[in-house]
């Protein structure tokens, strides 16, 4: 947890173009756009059984509660600044392994898939409807929770770049998946995304970019498995920005996992995607 509040500390001290704001809390009617009522209910009121709490993770409170839906606030908040900035970020979020109907791996809602579905149902009536979305998961772990609750939905393309080997176990199917072997490399892992990015466009045609940008890719991480140095997760950075400004298209980034033993290893690799999202904004001023 101490990760965001570096995080926030740095980027509020060394990058003096972002706008840093306190997000407001997600509503249970946006909640409902990913989540099934009942499991809205007994999330807010307390009522998950022992089981489920041993799959989410965590104990249930009150606060867990509040800072869930303020992360999915937060994502919420940065699809609709890059609407009219070209990119923003949340400095949390990428919650993936949430389900419709349950939270699991630490992951109590799916901001991805609320966040999604919410501009898409925000700029109807607008003169640049969002009507497809493209997610690109690459954390080091498979987006199985946001990849189950849009597999019927053509309107949004999953794309995730995860290890093979790593959590979950059960791996959903999403609308790309490409998994690595543990080891994996900087080049190697460069030009997966690259065939990737290529393919989902083949296949798709989005209006915007949900980019969820894993720290856990990075070989000091401590679950992540892979090997991309600080300059390898830069350029993931980099090909993913790249794609957005090559078809025009805002994108709005969340930060996922990041577990290295050293804290500031983390908020580096997050800082820097960050970094590279303002300078994206900035071009589009």
């Amino acid at each position: 947890m101490v990760k965001y509040s570096q995080l926030r500390a740095r980027v509020g001290a060394e990058l003096q173009m972002v706008q840093l704001c306190e997000p407001a809390a997600a509503t249970d009617g946006q909640l409902a756009l990913a989540h099934h009522p009942k499991y809205i209910a007994d999330l807010v009121n307390g009522r998950l059984t022992a089981q489920a709490q041993r799959v989410l993770g965590f104990p249930w409170s009150l606060a867990m509660v509040e800072r869930s839906r303020r992360s999915a606030g937060a994502t919420i908040a940065a699809c609709r600044t890059a609407l009219s900035d070209g990119a923003s970020a949340n400095l949390a979020g990428g919650t993936h392994h949430a389900y419709a109907d349950r939270g699991e791996g630490f992951c109590c809602l799916n901001d991805m898939a609320i966040a999604a579905r919410l501009i898409q149902a925000e700029t109807l009536q607008s003169a640049r409807p969002i009507r497809h979305v493209m997610i690109i998961d690459l954390d080091v772990h498979q987006g199985n929770g946001t990849a189950a609750i849009l597999k019927n939905d053509s309107s949004v393309f999953t794309l995730s770049i995860h290890g093979e080997n790593n959590y979950p176990f059960r791996k959903e199917i999403s609308s790309l998946d490409v998994g690595l072997p543990d080891g994996t490399g900087d080049e190697e892992y460069l030009c997966a995304l690259q065939e990737a990015l290529r393919l989902g466009l083949e296949r798709f045609k989005p209006d915007f970019l949900i980019y969820l940008a894993g720290a856990d890719v990075y070989e000091g991480d401590r679950l992540g498995h892979l090997k991309l140095t600080v300059e390898g997760c830069q350029q993931r950075d980099r090909l993913v920005i790249d794609f957005a400004r090559r078809l025009g298209l805002p994108i709005a980034a969340a930060m996922g996992g990041g577990y290295c033993p050293r804290i500031e290893e983390t908020v580096a690799v997050h800082f820097n995607t960050i970094a590279a999202l303002a300078q994206y904004a900035n071009l589009n001023e």
